[in-house]
């Protein structure tokens, strides 16, 4: 373990605490949720202690600075993706929320019946399920980009699906369960060309690489605090400033309009006019705090901390007989990956390396058409974030190792 990883760890409390029997704990859970270092429990805890107030509109000197430093929160996510002005980031409870925003204001702004709605293969349930309420309220159909045989995207395909039918391109930057690393301002050219609005689920790719959103082109990306050292409860739906002032608001209340009569409202200018009700504001001053965690480490050396250890992790599993690695061997893969192993159940595989200290997900990971797809009704996922070490990816192997030895 290099020196660097070594002070990074000691940020993390949880890190050095040990499971059944005294094992060290090796968490790759990371595509699920990552740990959260000292200094945003810290800064959390702290506003808690402090400055707590709801925020905007109190005159009183805590309201004000509760205030203050939810929307210095805004503006360190919107430098962070390189937005155009901070008034473009609004604050959700996730990236699921987010979405879920983004289809049905979509809905009341042209979507209709007929309309095609093109998903990818590799989607999470959060980036499929509100596009089909949609489709069922309104008679669009949802169509999908489907898998190549070798196991990527079927990109040479995408023209038959990009037509003058598409009002909606709504894809993952980053697959959760295969780590694949798609071509995003690719495909945003390619659906700007037909007109479609174009949505980003960054959930898997913001915390892990560089997310520059006015180089993407894309008219919305959402992502969550949880998955990049944040607190959970919160999670970022950026949009281009016109659109977002054209999409009426998806939820009612407080703090989202300007008027209000018994003959109607009139809304407040984004982000208000998105963020009804009392915001996560502790949540968003934790998420600053893990932003400039972040930037202190560095993104670019966050990437290639990952995919060092991604590829001595692939090329151990590609050595062990009767183990299948999911994905593409040719497509440009980040710190995730999911296999199975031969006449072993998922679960139990998950099972067998939680006593061995290791943390891994088993199941379908909110992505069962691309399991049905793949032909495997569940897997085990590994993923990596900043803080694991070359260490623990052998010891990842070796009790997977353990696992073909005892189970299989």
């Amino acid at each position: 373990m290099n020196d660097a990883i070594s002070k990074t760890r000691e940020d993390f409390p949880i890190l050095s605490r040990t499971v059944h029997r005294k094992r060290p704990l090796v968490f790759l859970d990371n595509a699920a949720s990552t740990q959260r270092p000292r200094q945003v429990i810290e800064v959390m805890s702290e506003f808690y202690e402090q400055d707590y107030a709801n925020v905007h509109r109190g005159v009183h000197a805590l309201s004000e600075i509760a205030s203050d430093a939810f929307e210095a929160a805004r503006n360190r996510v919107a430098e962070f993706i390189h937005a155009a002005s901070a008034s473009e980031v609004i604050f959700t409870a996730g990236t699921t929320m987010s979405i879920n925003l983004v289809a049905n204001s979509l809905g009341q702004m042209g979507v209709g019946h007929g309309d095609e709605i093109l998903l990818t293969e590799l989607e999470h349930h959060s980036n499929i399920v509100p596009w089909q309420q949609l489709a069922s309220r309104l008679g669009c159909v949802v169509r999908f980009l489907p898998l190549s045989e070798e196991g990527d995207l079927d990109y040479d395909r995408l023209p038959e699906f990009l037509n003058s039918k598409t009002k909606v391109f709504a894809f993952s930057a980053l697959s959760n369960v295969l780590g694949t690393v798609l071509p995003v301002k690719a495909l945003v050219k390619q659906a700007k060309a037909v007109g479609a609005y174009v949505l980003v689920d960054a959930a898997q790719h913001t915390p892990h690489s560089s997310t520059d959103v006015q180089d993407w082109d894309a008219d919305f990306v959402v992502f969550s605090g949880h998955k990049m050292l944040g607190p959970t409860g919160i999670g970022v739906l950026w949009g281009k400033l016109e659109l977002l002032r054209q999409l009426p608001p998806f939820l009612g209340g407080g703090s989202m309009i300007q008027t209000v009569t018994t003959d109607g409202f009139v809304p407040s200018e984004p982000p208000a006019k998105f963020e009804a009700g009392t915001p996560p504001i502790v949540e968003a001053v934790g998420l600053g705090a893990a932003i400039d965690y972040l930037n202190h480490v560095g993104m670019d050396e966050i990437e290639a901390h990952e995919r060092k250890l991604t590829a001595a992790a692939c090329e151990g599993i590609r050595d062990l007989q009767g183990v299948r690695l999911l994905g593409s061997d040719s497509a440009q893969r980040a710190g995730i990956l999911s296999f199975v192993v031969e006449g072993v159940n998922a679960q139990d595989i998950s099972t067998f390396m939680d006593l061995k200290g290791v943390a891994t997900r088993a199941g379908h990971h909110c992505a069962m058409p691309l399991h049905q797809k793949l032909g495997v009704p569940s897997s085990c996922r590994a993923s990596f974030y900043l803080y694991n070490t070359k260490e623990e990816v052998e010891i990842f192997l070796s009790a997977l190792r353990d696992v073909i030895a005892k189970l299989a």
